[in-house]
């Protein structure tokens, strides 16, 4: 069995993992997208399939090469322990770094996705009337887009609450640390306390639900004003 303050620990942790992955990878993700969407550079393939990767890599392999990244014995690893006496393996912070590299696409594909479907027309007036790219981005453009932005901070912020390899890879299984309610699950089926693994269930079920339900309210929406 487990309390009723690890249970709601855990629930917080996860909270806060998939929290702050969403918040860092919003403002990383916004510049990311306009510049997938409206420039044309050498390699920009490739730059959309690595974002892409996490989408169809198995999650024990990401987290595997994170692990490895981390580990004293390579130049990243060795060069955080050195200069700055951090260790990100099976740490909080080694998990929400793994955790923006697997959940960049969730943010980066509905914003790039909402970014092309603007009328080209539109950012072409506001430049005709004097607007930077700048002004035009934020008056412009984010106006246009809320649905897409609303659909990236849900998916994203939704699959980082569900994520598991990564997770268990990189960060292990240490409560307050690293434990969050998808290893808590897995703990609690592996004890055999069914009724509290399925309480961690009901409240990812819950969640994820609801946040499939505003993307669908959201997108629902703005079809019927096309």
């Amino acid at each position: 069995m487990v309390n009723d303050s690890d249970f709601i620990n855990t629930l917080l942790l996860t909270g806060k993992l998939a929290g702050w992955t969403t918040a860092i990878l919003f403002v990383i993700g916004l510049p990311i997208a306009y510049v997938l969407s409206y420039k044309r550079f050498w390699f920009k393939s490739l730059v959309e399939a690595l974002i892409s990767m996490p989408m169809v890599l198995p999650p024990t392999v990401l987290g595997f090469y994170m692990l490895v990244a981390y580990s004293p014995q390579n130049a990243f690893g060795s060069f955080l322990e050195k200069y700055l006496d951090v260790r990100l393996a099976f740490s909080f912070e080694g998990v929400l770094l793994a955790s923006l590299v697997f959940s960049l696409p969730f943010m980066i594909q509905p914003l790039q996705n909402g970014l092309v479907a603007i009328p080209r027309s539109l950012r072409e007036a506001a430049y005709t009337l004097g607007k930077s790219k700048t002004e035009t981005f934020f008056k412009v453009l984010i106006p246009n887009m809320i649905p897409s932005i609303v659909t990236a901070l849900a998916m994203t912020f939704a699959h980082c609450i569900g994520e598991f390899g990564v997770v268990i890879m990189v960060g292990g299984n240490m409560p307050g640390e690293t434990r969050v309610a998808s290893i808590a699950i897995y703990d609690e089926v592996q004890a055999m306390n069914y009724d509290v693994a399925n309480q961690y269930s009901l409240v990812l079920f819950i969640i994820s639900l609801v946040i499939l339900t505003v993307i669908y309210s959201m997108n629902g929406k703005k079809k019927m004003l096309f």
